[in-house]
């Protein structure tokens, strides 16, 4: 949790969103993003698929459901390096 402040943009108020916040959450600038009321606060949600990084992916694989594949900690049969 950060505390920060609320500045003026031309008509409109806006809060900077720290770069650590927005790599955690997979923000990206131009992304488009929704805004929704809570109770207390302010919601904001990227709008779209959210893309998963490597890490999130390969923490999601379930090698029983791939048939036990695993990757190989040395080379298998005749890959070129």
């Amino acid at each position: 949790m950060r505390n920060l402040k609320i500045q003026k943009w031309g008509n409109s108020l806006a809060v900077r969103i720290p770069a650590s916040f927005a790599r955690s959450v997979g923000f990206k600038e131009g992304q488009p993003v929704e805004i929704s009321l809570e109770t207390p606060g302010l919601k904001v949600s990227p709008v779209g698929e959210r893309k998963l990084t490597l890490a999130q992916k390969l923490k999601l694989f379930d090698a029983e459901l791939h048939g036990g594949e695993a990757m190989a900690s040395r080379p298998v049969g005749s890959e070129i390096f």
